[in-house]
Order: structure tokens, then C-alpha cells, then sequence
């Protein structure tokens, strides 16, 4: 449908920008429910008043996402095939970003409903559903056609750390009960009257280190999804990075020597590849004279859109097939090396983040903190253990969180922060003998199951319909 229109058309970008308020909007979204999570215990115990404890946990999140570098934003975005983050012909990818509605969609009917929901599997959900419809319309295999190596990869990190953190946030508070045995860290805050002042700042300091760590995996996340956006919105501004001079130099030399290794091992759409490699190889220098021009110079010129559009898919044709050949069984060590240090030196020309991306994730995070932050405090500290939540309970939960989070940040894996630290205080609620109040766990986790689903049908169908040249 879609197809049929122009990409220089008034409808294209009106359309594109809708599809740019919708992914601040699910930043916020974000902020509703996994930002939440951090100031939730700090809030609740009134160590803080919310004002100030959103704040401060806003400027957390912002360091973090200054921090926290990149990783975790390109292994969403790598969850796309290289044809769907830059089509081929130049075209905006306008049916990819208006799919996030579905992310969006389910993020707000979750919060509505007070259930602390995952952001990440909303986002993770969309983009695999982009991934599915765009096999199914290319009548490619869906073992080839979706990049499921890197799905499952980043399926087990989100699986694996509310395990870790039901376990560890509850052995945490088991041995603090054994040494400390009795005092203000075990009595559920009173109405008006905050902690003495040491427990405050025990407080104030777990909410801290939650925030700094959910900037470093979440806010790049935000990043991720505006970069999507706006290569869609301005692939001439955009689609290359501008401080990687060197490596856009040796795209013609890394080209010719990725030509055999596709060659002899590439997948179904090796054909593609080797167009795209012969393109950098003989065109190189001449694209790269063309994209190293400073951002907004020329760019009202429809050709110089195409050519780095051009030389952005041409890239990820190529990285898509060196990932391919680092995951098959039968390639020599050797070959695999090659494979790899290509996919190192093609990257940064296509993986970066100007400085005003990482501040408007940050902002769009702690907006949607003041906005809804109190359904979400509510849950966690009264509704989801059978007695109110303790002091103690919440600064084990979040120190937990803080280093699952954080460390799975600076490696490149998404996490959920919602799922870590629901689960971390739960695991405090059954340590300290109080249990879990059944039907509001039940809640949480079929909402957890069902996410992930429901938003790669939404997605999927949506892709479908919009990419689709016979509607």
C-alpha cells in the first residue's frame, strides 16, 4: 500500500513524522513502567519525595545513557534485515517504524491496568514481527529470513535475569535478616514519617544505581528505536555515521576482501551481497566523497538520499553475511576471523548515536517517570507481597537489579528492569516469610507471557499490510 507513494511525497513525511511522535511516546511509555521501577522503593518509603526522587533518577538515567555506549541499541536493531532498515531504492522504511504502534500499543494497555510490564519484550516483540512479515513476503525460509541466532540471544537475557534476580534479591535479604535480625530495615514505612537518615541514603543510593544502570540498557534502547526513526525520517542526514571518515575509506578494500568469503558461504541472499560488495568495491571512494559531506548539506537533493541510503544497505548486506559465516559450523577458523574483524572494522560507518539522540532518550525516560510513575510504585509496594514492602526488601531487590542490569548493559544484552526488579522483590517477599499475594503475580507473569506474542502479531500484521504492493 504504502509502496505506491513517493518518498518525497507530503504524505511520506507526514506519516513519518506521526511515526516519530509514536516512538517518543513509547519512550515515555517506557518511562510508565520501567523507569518506575527504579524510583518505586524511594518514592514508597518516602526517603524521597516524588518530585525530586524522578529528578534525580531522570539525571541517573541520563549519565547512564551518556556511559553506557551502544551496544544493546544495535542488537535490536540487528534483529531487522538489512532490506527492511534501508530498502534498497532510498525509500524511507516507513512500514518498519509505523509496526512500533504495536510496541506502543501494548505498553500503554498494560499501564493502564497497573501491571508492571516489560518495555523490552514490547520493542523485541515488534521488531521480530517486522522480521516475520518481511520473510513471508519475500517467500524467504523463516530460518533464513529471520535472524533467530540473535533473537534467541537476546530472548535468554531477558528469560535468564528475573531468575537471577528472584534468586539473588531474596538470598540478599535472607542474610541480612540473619545478621541484622531486627530494626528499621524490617518495619514497613508509616504514613508521613520517612526512614532515620542512614536508611535514607541506603535508599536514595540503590535508587541511584538502578537508574544509572537502566540508562545504560534501557536508554539504549530509546536510542536504537530514534535512530531507526530518523534514518527513516532524513536518510541523507542520517543514514551514515559522520565521525567515522577512516573506516567509510576502507569500505572498498573491506568489500573486496568479504567478496569470497560470501562467496563461499553465503546464505540465500548472498546474490544481494555480492551486488552490494561490488558496489563498495568499485564505487567506494566516489559514495564516500558523497556521504562524509557534513549532515544537511545538499540534502534537499533526492540523489544524494539514494546514494547514502545506497551505501548504508550495501553495508548491512555485508555485516548480515559476515554474522552469517560467525555462526555456521563448517568455516575454517581462519575464514571466521576474517569474518569477524570485517564486522568490526564495516561497523561503525552504519552503528553510531549523535549527542542529542541519547539526550532526548534520556528526556523522553524521565517525562514518562512523572507522568506514571505511581501506578506502577503502588503495585510493587503494596499489591504484589502479602504485607507492605520493608525498607530492607527494596534496597535488596534494587541492589541486585542494579548489577544484573548494569552488567548486562555494558556487555550488549537487553534486560528488562521491570521483570528484574518485580522479581527481585518477590524474592524478598518469600524470604521474609510475608509470600506473594497469588492473583497479582498471576497477572504480572501472563502479561510477561503473552507480550511478546501479542505484539508480533500486531506488528507482523501491520508490516504485512503496509508493505504489501497488492493492497
Amino acid at each position: 500500500m504504502l509502496v505506491h507513494f513517493v518518498p518525497s511525497s507530503g504524505i511520506v513525511i507526514g506519516m513519518l513524522l506521526v511515526c516519530f511522535a509514536m516512538v517518543l511516546a513509547f519512550e515515555a511509555t517506557n518511562g510508565f513502567h520501567d523507569s518506575s521501577n527504579a524510583v518505586a522503593t524511594v518514592i514508597y518509603t518516602q526517603s524521597l519525595k516524588p518530585v525530586p526522587a524522578v529528578l534525580w533518577s531522570g539525571l541517573m538515567n541520563f549519565v547512564g545513557v551518556l556511559v553506557g555506549g551502544i551496544a544493546v541499541a544495535y542488537a535490536l536493531v540487528e534483529i531487522l534485515p538489512p532490506d527492511v532498515l534501508t530498502p534498497p531504492d532510498g525509500s524511507p522504511a516507513l512500514p518498519m517504524l509505523v509496526s512500533i504502534f504495536a510496541a506502543l500499543f501494548w505498553n500503554i494497555l498494560t499501564w493502564a491496568f497497573a501491571i508492571p510490564n516489560s518495555s523490552s519484550h514490547c520493542i523485541i516483540g515488534a521488531l521480530i514481527g517486522v522480521a516475520v512479515a518481511d520473510a513471508l513476503l519475500k517467500s524467504r525460509s523463516l530460518t533464513q529470513g529471520v535472524d533467530w541466532k540473535q533473537i534467541v540471544t537476546v530472548l535468554e537475557g531477558l528469560a535468564i535475569s528475573p531468575l537471577l534476580g528472584l534468586l539473588l534479591a531474596g538470598g540478599l535479604y535472607g542474610i541480612l535478616r540473619l545478621v541484622v535480625r531486627q530494626g528499621h530495615l524490617f518495619e514497613a514505612p508509616k504514613e508521613g514519617e520517612p526512614p532515620v537518615w542512614w536508611l535514607r541514603g541506603l535508599l536514595i543510593l540503590t535508587c541511584t544505581s538502578v537508574s544509572f544502570s537502566h540508562g545504560t540498557n534501557d536508554g539504549q534502547k530509546s536510542i536504537g528505536l530514534i535512530m531507526l526513526t530518523i534514518i527513516g525520517l532524513l536518510p541523507a542526514s542520517y543514514a551514515l555515521n559522520p565521525q567515522a571518515a577512516q573506516q567509510m575509506t576502507q569500505l572498498s578494500q573491506n568489500a573486496t576482501a568479504a567478496i569470497p568469503l560470501i562467496q563461499q558461504y553465503g546464505d540465500d541472499v548472498k546474490p544481494q551481497a555480492l551486488k552490494s560488495a561490488a558496489l563498495l568495491q568499485h564505487a567506494g571512494p566516489e559514495l564516500a566523497s558523497e556521504a562524509l559531506k557534513p549532515n544537511g548539506q545538499d540534502n534537499s537533493n533526492s540523489s544524494e538520499r539514494t546514494t547514502r541510503a545506497q551505501l548504508r544497505g550495501a553495508v548491512y548486506d555485508i555485516l548480515s553475511q559476515m554474522k552469517h559465516i560467525g555462526e555456521i559450523k563448517n568455516v575454517s577458523p581462519t575464514d571466521k576471523a576474517k569474518a569477524a574483524d570485517l564486522l568490526k572494522q564495516m561497523g561503525p560507518p552504519v552503528q553510531y548515536a549523535p549527542f542529542w539522540v541519547r539526550m532526548l532518550s534520556a528526556l523522553c525516560l524521565g517525562v514518562g517517570t512523572m507522568v506514571g510513575y505511581k501506578r506502577v510504585v503502588r503495585t510493587l509496594g503494596e499489591r504484589l507481597g502479602k504485607q507492605h514492602m520493608t525498607p530492607g526488601q527494596g534496597a535488596s531487590a534494587e541492589l541486585v537489579g542494579s548489577v544484573l542490569i548494569g552488567t548486562a548493559g555494558f556487555t550488549g544484552l537487553p534486560v528488562s528492569t521491570t521483570h528484574i526488579i518485580t522479581s527481585g522483590i518477590a524474592g524478598t517477599m518469600v524470604a521474609g516469610g510475608q509470600g506473594v499475594q497469588s492473583g497479582v503475580l498471576f497477572r504480572i507473569a501472563l502479561t510477561w507471557i503473552v507480550t511478546l506474542p501479542v505484539t508480533i502479531a500486531i506488528s507482523a500484521g501491520l508490516f504485512y499490510v503496509l508493505d504489501n504492493p497488492k493492497f
